[in-house]
């Protein structure tokens, strides 16, 4: 049962419909992807005095639906699918369809609803597709570039530079977007003073990591997925490794550390060559430094401070 109060309903999300399944009352019911299921939907959980809806990201497809509750008044929670799943097979339930992951949902949010949940933020939201989009314009642009390394027909190359041009002045627009937010540019400010990170890196912290500078270094390490963990049985003491974490973020802010540790941060690649020369591997090595990195700019944020290698110094 709920640890908190109030009522969850469990919802898996489809392109077409969704599943609601309210487990406490043993309530369950289709709704499709329209403006009238959407009602729906909303004079159903209020009719089961429903308080807190529950749903997995799911690509992009829960944002409408979750949009239209929090409207309602509902509270949201996004949660991540694979911890659901293997929730749901902790259990013995192997079985899936979406009526049975709407119950599992359910149950998940009702065991864990004690678990901390981001605050919803739309300006953060907006934030983040952004990223995205700048992120699929930067692949788009980078397959450009290795295509016209390859002899074309002078109209591919002329189409090809005209695509490359419309891709860098989008990937511009986004970037001034994204900085005309005066508190996410403050934010972007004191991270970019690093030496080594630029764009890429800010903008993923910014909008993927809204909690550095409000929790402590472990937290902040572990929600980067850049904390180790034991690996541990009776006498046997088995590898540290990392793991969770937001993946995308952490691909991010692995690039921008590989070259601040190794070309553009003299501190952090001095850091980098001194665990290299103790016989540490290099992904060992660079991961070390995400961690210092993580942590020093999780106390730069809470402080407001920029770069200061006397100040913040790695040892």
């Amino acid at each position: 049962m709920a640890q908190g109060d109030g009522i969850v309903v469990g919802i898996d999300v489809a392109k077409d419909k969704v599943d609601g399944c309210v487990r406490k009352l043993s309530v369950r019911q289709t709704f499709p992807s329209t403006a009238q299921g959407h009602r729906k939907l909303i004079t159903w959980l209020r009719k089961h005095k429903v308080t807190k809806a529950v749903m997995e990201a799911s690509g992009g497809y829960e944002r409408g639906w979750a949009k239209t509750l929090r409207a309602a008044g509902i509270a949201v929670r996004i949660v991540d699918p694979k911890r659901v799943r293997s929730f749901a097979q902790s259990a013995g339930r192997l079985a899936k369809n979406d009526v049975i992951d709407a119950e599992m949902i359910a149950w998940f949010a009702e065991t864990f609803d004690a678990a901390p949940a981001q605050c919803y933020d739309a300006a953060r939201e907006e934030l983040q597709t952004l990223v995205n989009a700048r992120q699929a314009l930067l692949d788009m642009r980078s397959k450009l570039h290795n295509q016209s390394e390859h002899a074309v027909p002078p109209p591919v190359q002329q189409m090809q530079t005209r695509l490359s041009k419309s891709i860098a002045a989008e990937i511009a627009a986004i970037a001034a977007m994204i900085k005309a937010t005066p508190h996410f540019a403050a934010r972007a400010e004191i991270i970019e003073s690093v030496p080594g990170l630029a764009d890429v890196a800010t903008f993923s912290l910014v909008a993927a990591l809204p909690e550095l500078g409000q929790v402590n270094d472990k937290i902040a390490a572990a929600l980067l997925g850049a904390a180790p963990y034991d690996d541990d049985s009776g006498r046997r003491r088995g590898e540290r490794h990392i793991r969770g974490g937001r993946r995308k973020l952490r691909n991010a802010f692995y690039m921008a550390t590989l070259g601040a540790a190794t070309q553009h941060n003299p501190m952090l690649k001095a850091f980098y060559q001194r665990l290299i020369a103790k016989g540490k591997k290099p992904k060992v090595a660079l991961v070390a430094c995400m961690r210092k990195l993580i942590v020093i700019l999780n106390a730069m944020i809470r402080r407001g401070e920029k770069w200061d290698p006397n100040r913040y110094a790695i040892r």
